[in-house]
């Protein structure tokens, strides 16, 4: 989505919510893994604006601290007196030869494409250069109304505690996002007035002075209500998340991923699924999917796994209850249950990770298998190696991580502890309880010789009995 220069966005970020009972600013709280603020300005980066700037207040600093982008701008309200007075704030830092566009912190799902109409059409028609977006709802709430002549055209904005029963019964209501000339703007926020029932200045009054000015006021809706949908408390919070959660799964499953339950799915972040003519992907319940996840043509997901940034290659199955975190998996493979694939790791094709097995920065090659129990970090394996139960590589000295290096065609066996730095040769073979710390030559059998004893006069201990028995 790409706009025209001269545009200046101004983000309403200043408000304390009380509602939300919490340390962390309102706009911090997270929806789908990212916070309101952080979804808003990305929205507002896709505009490709001349300006951003945001308006802060309560819990600024962190407000602050939470973004590295450099080109922001910020101005700070205090006190808070109002979205009239927020946007003040932010008028030193608009070009006069500019269009002004509203954004609201606390209103995380706006879409780019509505608020790229809206500017639209404030360019449209210079006795149309202040366009609103509006929604009819069934319960407006304390939300304002839009107040309408007999002409149908836009009068003003009356705010819910200072509307009559009879202007209460409107179900239009105001949703905020506005856009108008910067010039416009400032001429009009300095004539606000705070008599009202909350003592603040009102942004919406300014549309009452357009209206007096002869300039007509456009509106639009947005193709969906949850985009408008502000944010006050933990619960509205809540609803909105599971709102957007299953718009989402709506959009996989007409993609043609099947959803074992739409209800039961979390993507904190993006989540592709198929090649973008086939999906075939399966995901079963209670999954989460985090950062950039991609899964290829007919990849399985079981039950309760969480995925965060990484890449699943093509028939490969993640079995119920693991953890992938930055890795790329190959086609054919089986993964799980239990199994944890950390940062860094890439398993090739038809390789097997099993169960209560942990992968670190590794890589692992074709078809090779660690089923059961195992810790591998910062460690090579070639192709069809088997690594028994129990088998660990000892990566860290206690300063510093070192790499195990495991050839093709190895078989090491079960409760094997590799000591890094380390090499097993190709075709070598470990027996069972070996502890390897220097080099082991291929195709030969490396062991730890230990000597079996058998006692025939050994007593097996008894349980004392307590005083009480």
């Amino acid at each position: 989505m790409v706009m025209k220069n001269n545009l200046n966005i101004v983000v309403l970020a200043a408000g304390q919510g009380k509602r939300m009972k919490s340390a962390l600013p309102k706009v911090l709280h997270p929806i789908a893994g990212s916070p309101m603020l952080h979804r808003v300005l990305d929205t507002a980066r896709a505009l490709q604006p001349s300006a951003i700037c945001v308006v802060y207040g309560h819990g600024g600093e962190q407000v602050r601290a939470h973004t590295t982008d450099e080109t922001l701008l910020w101005a700070k309200q205090e006190p808070q007196l109002g979205t009239g007075h927020a946007v003040q704030q932010a008028l030193p830092h608009l070009s006069a030869d500019g269009v002004a566009l509203v954004l609201y912190g606390d209103v995380p799902l706006i879409s780019a494409n509505t608020l790229a109409a809206l500017v639209a059409a404030a360019r449209a028609d210079k006795l149309a250069w202040l366009t609103m977006t509006v929604a009819n709802v069934d319960a407006a709430g304390g939300l304002g109304r839009i107040l309408r002549d007999q002409k149908n055209h836009v009068q003003a904005i009356v705010e819910h505690k200072d509307a009559t029963e009879a202007q209460r019964q409107i179900k239009e209501i105001n949703t905020g996002f506005l856009a108008c000339p910067s010039t416009w703007l400032a001429g009009w926020l300095p004539k606000l007035k705070n008599t009202n029932a909350q003592g603040e200045y009102y942004l919406t009054d300014i549309l009452a002075m357009a209206v007096a000015e002869g300039r007509v006021v456009e509106t639009l809706s947005p193709a969906a209500e949850w985009e408008v949908t502000g944010i006050n408390s933990k619960d509205q919070l809540a609803l909105l998340e599971r709102t957007y959660q299953l718009e989402i799964a709506k959009r996989l499953m007409t993609d043609g991923t099947s959803l074992a339950d739409p209800a039961r799915i979390d993507v904190r972040g993006t989540l592709t699924c198929g090649n973008g003519t086939i999906s075939d992907v399966a995901i079963d319940v209670n999954c989460i999917f985090e950062g950039k996840v991609h899964l290829a043509p007919n990849v399985k997901i079981g039950a309760n796994c969480v995925l965060k940034d990484c890449n699943i290659g093509e028939n490969t199955e993640i079995l119920p209850f693991s953890s992938i975190d930055g890795a790329i998996i190959g086609k054919g493979a089986r993964i799980g249950p239990y199994a944890r694939i950390r940062p860094s790791s890439t398993l090739a094709d038809n390789t097997h990770i099993g169960n209560f097995v942990e992968v670190k920065a590794s890589d692992i090659g074709v078809g090779s298998k660690a089923n059961h129990l195992s810790y591998i970090g910062d460690t090579t394996i070639g192709a069809n190696v088997n690594v028994g139960a129990g088998t660990i590589t000892c990566n860290y000295d206690g300063a510093n991580k070192h790499r195990t290096i495991i050839e093709d065609n190895v078989h090491i066996g079960s409760v094997v502890q590799l000591v890094a730095p380390v090499t097993i040769g190709k075709g070598a073979t470990i027996g069972a309880g070996t502890t390897v710390w220097k080099d082991a030559p291929g195709e030969a059998l490396t062991l730890n010789r230990k000597e079996q004893t058998t006692l025939t006069n050994w007593q097996r201990p008894t349980k004392l009995k307590s005083k009480q028995e």
